[in-house]
């Protein structure tokens, strides 16, 4: 299979969807430009009708994309970073989310939300911020957190065929990270977990950037017979709890890592159901590996002391096996 790079990976699965669909359209801050390179060149693909510059205005340009939909096209609204959510909390949260189950159905929400989130070096706590928390109690709303160019590809094109509103996370690391992505139609579906290693003594849940911290302290640990099952769920709603609490039941350990906040985290979120449904499976505590309660720092030293890493991925680890 042919490589590219999670940025390539975007651009391809909304080329493809604009192709297919003649009422999907892309909107928002900088995609004419391509800020980060994932909507470059697709203005001179489809025209400006189809690719439309915003304002920055969160509130009014997310409020427009709901109305886009509610009249029957498919927009693809970039909000750029994660952060900027919070300006459009109401036009998502009370708007998007609602209007569909409010309708009796009447009304679809075929909208796409994208946004780059976590932790880049440097960018500050308004464009670093991991969020998708802050959605989880938000009935309505799916959300999409890819970790590979595989999987971001296929679920972005699952997302924007999907007729509910879907918030995809995109995280600025992985940007030009490279990998296998199939040729001709590629669909991951929302709400299937993907395990990423096999293993047999811990399960690891690995959320977005950090799948590929856990893939490597996996592969270390191998060496010390330390065998690591790590879990991507791909997707936090739906969240495919069977594939995490069959790892668990199999394992009888688990650890879950994450890059957003310890408190009222999706790491909080997935402990719980373990402890709820998985609990007679488990052999040691359940451990969450996180970023602390603050704000991501400016300075590059302290954010790297702020995010979860592997050490601490490996030290959960040990800490869980005993070893």
């Amino acid at each position: 299979m042919p490589q590219i790079s999670f940025i390539q990976a975007i651009n391809q699965a909304i080329a493809e969807e604009m192709e297919r669909d003649p009422l999907t359209f892309l909107m928002g801050e900088d995609v004419v430009l391509g800020a980060f390179g994932a909507t470059k060149g697709l203005i001179d693909k489809f025209g400006a009708k189809r690719v439309r510059n915003t304002p920055i205005s969160e509130a009014g340009f997310v409020g427009a994309a709901v109305g886009a939909a509610m009249a029957g096209t498919r927009p693809i609204c970039e909000v750029e970073f994660a952060s900027f959510f919070y300006c459009a909390f109401d036009q998502i949260c009370n708007q998007a989310a609602k209007l569909r189950y409010m309708s009796g159905g009447q009304a679809t929400m075929p909208i796409t939300f994208r946004a780059v989130y976590g932790a880049m070096g440097g960018a500050a706590a308004q464009h670093s911020e991991t969020v998708y928390a802050q959605f989880l109690s938000v009935p309505g709303l799916k959300l999409v957190v890819p970790s590979d160019a595989s999987d971001m590809k296929g679920l972005l094109k699952s997302a924007i065929r999907d007729n509910n509103p879907v918030i995809v996370f995109e995280h600025g690391a992985l940007g030009w990270s490279r990998g296998e992505v199939p040729d001709g139609e590629h669909l991951v579906p929302l709400g299937k977990a993907a395990v990423k290693r096999p293993g047999d003594n811990v399960t690891v849940v690995a959320i977005g950037a950090m799948v590929a911290k856990a893939l490597s302290v996996a592969e270390k640990l191998e060496k010390e017979k330390i065998s690591v099952e790590v879990i991507d769920p791909r997707t936090l709603v739906p969240l495919d709890e069977n594939a995490i609490l069959a790892s668990v039941e199999k394992t009888n350990r688990i650890v879950i890592a994450d890059e957003g906040h310890l408190r009222g985290g999706a790491a909080a979120d997935i402990a719980a159901i373990v402890a709820d449904k998985g609990f007679d499976f488990l052999d040691a505590p359940i451990r969450r590996v996180t970023s602390l309660d603050v704000p991501i720092p400016f300075s590059p030293p302290l954010e790297k002391a702020a995010i979860a890493d592997e050490a601490r991925i490996e030290a959960a680890i040990r800490d869980v096996a005993g070893r």
